[in-house]
């Protein structure tokens, strides 16, 4: 896919989780042995870093909603675990995932997070749980987590294979590394085509079923599985994200809202895929 970026299109919330879909995106090639979709000229770690710092965040009663649905599509995952002790989250947003992850019995609970805005919007409790950085494995200590999560963030990082081989250290034997992505190979992203809101400014990667489990195998995981699951969210953010023109969608969204059915909420699958892989013990 050839590059789209359109600088004075380019906007605070460009790098903010769930916004209004943009379009753009770098210039795109798949990889014809492990099937990823990836940027050859991706930006710099800097540039990434200032991106996420200063991104705007609005979207908490849509993270409410995805971390529900992601709790419950892990629970599988969390039946096999050796122990419910320490749980990191990469990319935790305003930490709200952890909060499930500690009514599933988790004791010590830590996330790490760039943006400032998202963090800010954390209620103090989570604050202490989160650090506001871009994740860096020496900042935590080897063997030291049972469960690690990172949900709509590998496609966000330059280096998807370094991230996996650092929860492989990170985690104790028996312990898993847990991924949620999009599926560039599902119905809805082949229908949507180019405008798909996978197709975004943010994503340096796209993955497949097939190029998840070349990642995790070769980052040292085993017992790979991966599995779409659904999503339930507002009508009024499902409309967000349809490919529909400004003031069409504008109109919808209006009418949504003063009838009040735009709260009501949908589950649809829409390509994302749940992934996991376990430390050998």
């Amino acid at each position: 896919m050839e590059e789209n970026l359109q600088q004075d299109k380019l906007s605070s919330f460009s790098f903010a989780s769930r916004k209004l879909p943009e379009y753009m995106c770098h210039h795109l090639v798949r990889c014809s042995r492990c099937d990823v979709v990836y940027a050859d000229r991706p930006p710099s770690q800097g540039e990434l870093a200032q991106a996420y710092h200063t991104a705007d965040y609005d979207s908490s009663e849509e993270a409410n909603d995805a971390a529900a649905s992601y709790a419950a599509a892990i629970r599988p995952v969390l039946a096999q675990l050796p122990q419910r002790g320490s749980a990191l989250e990469i990319g935790t947003g305003t930490g709200i995932f952890l909060e499930h992850l500690g009514q599933e019995g988790f004791s010590d609970l830590a996330g790490v997070e760039p943006s400032t805005a998202a963090v800010a919007s954390a209620p103090a409790h989570r604050r202490a749980w989160i650090r506001e950085a871009m994740f860096v494995e020496d900042d935590y200590a080897p063997r030291s987590f049972d469960l690690i999560c990172c949900f709509m963030t590998m496609e966000h990082v330059r280096d998807p294979l370094e991230i996996a081989r650092s929860a492989s250290r990170l985690l104790r034997p028996g312990g898993a590394f847990v991924t949620v992505t999009h599926d560039y190979h599902s119905w809805v992203n082949k229908l949507l085509g180019k405008r798909s809101p996978i197709i975004d400014v943010e994503h340096l990667q796209l993955f497949s079923q097939a190029s998840l489990q070349h990642l995790f195998t070769g980052a040292g995981f085993t017992r790979f599985g991966a599995r779409p699951f659904v999503n339930r969210y507002s009508l009024r953010y499902w409309t967000r994200l349809a490919p529909l023109p400004s003031g069409p969608k504008a109109q919808l969204s209006k009418v949504l809202d003063a009838t009040g059915i735009g709260r009501s909420r949908l589950g649809v699958n829409v390509g994302n895929t749940i992934a996991h892989g376990f430390v050998p013990g």
